[in-house]
């Protein structure tokens, strides 16, 4: 039988490279660790960018993406959000609309989205912002049928999370990207990739 080949290419912020992790693998790493699967071939592109918002993710993530997506296979993209369009000017509405540009954009070039929403930081007053932005993105993901997985609820008060961002002026070590990993990998990420999940022993 023909092997899946599914070549995946990646966009995002630093967390997507893995900065703050001490082993450099991140959460994205991590991910595909525990993506192996002998009847699939998984090809992995990473494109990240540091303190990028949608408006600048939505201008360039295509041009760059494209030349890396191939017609002999599976071609899906991973949208990481950050939490920097609340450092601009920009509204929630604005940030919506260029979500869902780019969810067009993949969904007339067949590719399935994957957007792992932005994760919480240590800022109150920013979250309470954040939590608006990581709803807006997921409903905007859903209602293009596209997949979502919601790290801000799960880790805003989560003892460990909170803890590792303190001990790592803000940013997320190796527990910090384990965590966001467990998340995807046990919110939708074998089922988006049509592939079984490994089974634990």
């Amino acid at each position: 039988m023909e092997q899946r080949i599914i070549r995946l290419v990646a966009v995002g912020d630093e967390l997507l490279a893995g900065h703050g992790d001490p082993r450099a693998l991140g959460w994205y790493g991590r991910v595909l660790a525990r993506t192996q699967n002998d009847d699939v071939r998984i090809e992995s592109f990473q494109l990240a960018s540091p303190r990028e918002g949608t408006e600048a993710l939505a201008q360039r993530w295509l041009a760059e993406a494209g030349p890396r997506f191939s017609e002999a296979a599976e071609n899906r993209v991973v949208i990481a959000l950050s939490d920097a369009d609340l450092d601009g000017d920009l509204s929630t509405a604005r940030s919506r609309l260029n979500l869902a540009n780019i969810l067009d954009a993949a969904s007339q070039s067949s590719i399935k989205a994957l957007v792992v929403g932005p994760p919480p930081s240590l800022d109150a007053e920013r979250n309470s912002r954040l939590a608006e932005l990581s709803a807006a993105y997921g409903d905007v993901t859903s209602r293009r049928h596209h997949a979502f997985v919601d790290t801000f609820s799960p880790l805003q008060n989560h003892q460990q999370w909170r803890s590792d961002l303190a001990a790592n002026s803000g940013m997320p070590g190796q527990a910090g990207h384990g965590l966001i990993a467990w998340l995807v990998l046990h919110r939708g990420w074998y089922q988006w990739l049509g592939i079984a999940e490994p089974s634990v022993g």
